[in-house]
């Protein structure tokens, strides 16, 4: 297992350690549990949009399908 150096203000620490003691385990198993649960998250997430992007048109034929122009029409204003 790798180890790493992780810079974080001193409050946050505080309220790490708090939380990990709370739950009866170390830091750095919080820590690791919080960055598997964020990064498990993140995919559900992407798995999801990407089904309601493929429901949105239906099936693709050939190769882009139109997706230049869901892109342009989804993207958020600046």
């Amino acid at each position: 297992m790798a180890r790493v150096m992780v810079s974080l203000p001193d409050d946050l620490l505080r309220a790490v350690d708090v939380e990990a003691g709370r739950r009866g385990t170390t830091r750095s198993a919080y820590l690791r549990e919080l960055a598997e649960e964020t990064l498990r998250r993140r995919s559900i997430r992407r798995a999801e949009r990407m089904a309601e992007i493929d429901d949105m048109d239906g099936p693709l034929a050939g190769h882009g399908g139109g997706v230049a122009e869901l892109v342009k029409a989804t993207r958020p204003e600046r």
